[in-house]
């Protein structure tokens, strides 16, 4: 769940310039680890494809109609709902109609205008017709419910990440030396010429090769015959890109171990759908910023 909390951002509490760059990319630095082992979880099992049907024949007679996807997603999300996720400002619910919480409200600093921006729909039907058919071996292993909870720890994980994007917008925003550029743009509707300005090509290359590196060394079976040069060349960026068989050679033994995920497929989906939804996100995010300026200043 969120790393939002009482103690962290509660209005008495909340820490100095919570909207600085650096302090975010920590957070999003941290939800890259989430996102790789929650891929690497999944990969574990077959596509499945009948949970992501609706109606199927295999789950006929069940009580709920939709797929077997909505329908743990949403019995998921009401218990969560219940403890509050979803009042913190970093969370977004798949499903509607949840049930009010039972514990009482928090108070977080206010520090995004109100909006209901969610790209929820948009992140799981790209998760489900191109992530799992890259991710997932063909086939149906019967694993249902494994599949289908691997499937909600992804997709909630990813959520937030690219709804992070929010607080990512509103802190460029308040960089005096930019805003009356973003106020140009947004006046004109630029959504190109916001994307542009959003944009910082070094950060995201960074990016990249980090997550590259973490999903080829979480990906590899480490035991006791894994030595020093194996763990030397899973950080090679040339050995990465020249294995395209998904094996790691044990130099001691000559073995080939197979990888739990291949590196550049994880790069892929990040470059691919994460980083442009959560640039999706962040324009959204401006274009109405206007409408709240310069009413609305965030409680940092």
């Amino acid at each position: 769940m969120s790393n939002f909390s009482a103690s962290s951002l509660s209005s008495k509490d909340a820490p100095p310039n919570f909207l600085n760059l650096d302090r975010i990319r920590h957070e999003l630095v941290q939800m890259e680890d989430t996102i790789v082992f929650a891929l690497i979880e999944r990969a574990g099992f077959a596509q499945n494809l009948c949970i992501y049907s609706e109606q199927h024949e295999n789950f006929e007679g069940l009580p709920f109609n939709g797929s077997f996807l909505d329908y743990l997603m949403a019995e998921m999300e009401a218990v969560h709902a219940k403890v509050r996720r979803y009042t913190s400002p970093d969370e977004y619910p798949f499903s509607k109609d949840l049930p009010e919480p039972i514990l009482p409200p928090l108070t977080f600093p206010r520090l995004l205008y109100p909006n209901d921006i969610n790209l929820n729909a948009t992140l799981k039907k790209i998760y489900i017709e191109k992530v799992i058919p890259s991710l997932c071996k063909d086939g149906d292993d019967k694993n249902y419910g494994s599949a289908t909870t691997k499937d909600i720890e992804a997709l909630q994980i990813l959520s937030r990440r690219i709804h992070f994007g929010k607080f990512v917008a509103e802190a460029k925003f308040q960089d005096l030396k930019l805003q009356a550029e973003y106020i140009r743009l947004i006046k004109a509707k630029d959504r190109d010429g916001i994307e542009a300005l959003l944009t910082n090509r070094a950060v995201e290359e960074r990016l990249l090769k980090r997550l590259r590196l973490k999903a080829s060394i979480y990906g590899q079976e480490i035991d006791e015959t894994i030595t020093g040069s194996d763990m030397a060349k899973a950080m090679d960026e040339s050995s990465w890109r020249s294995q395209s068989d998904l094996t790691l050679v044990d130099g001691d033994e000559g073995k080939k171990k197979v990888k739990k995920i291949d590196p550049d497929l994880v790069v892929r989906i990040y470059e691919q759908f994460v980083i442009p939804l959560t640039k999706e996100v962040e324009v959204e995010y401006l274009l109405g910023r206007l409408e709240h300026y310069p009413s609305f200043v965030p409680s940092v």
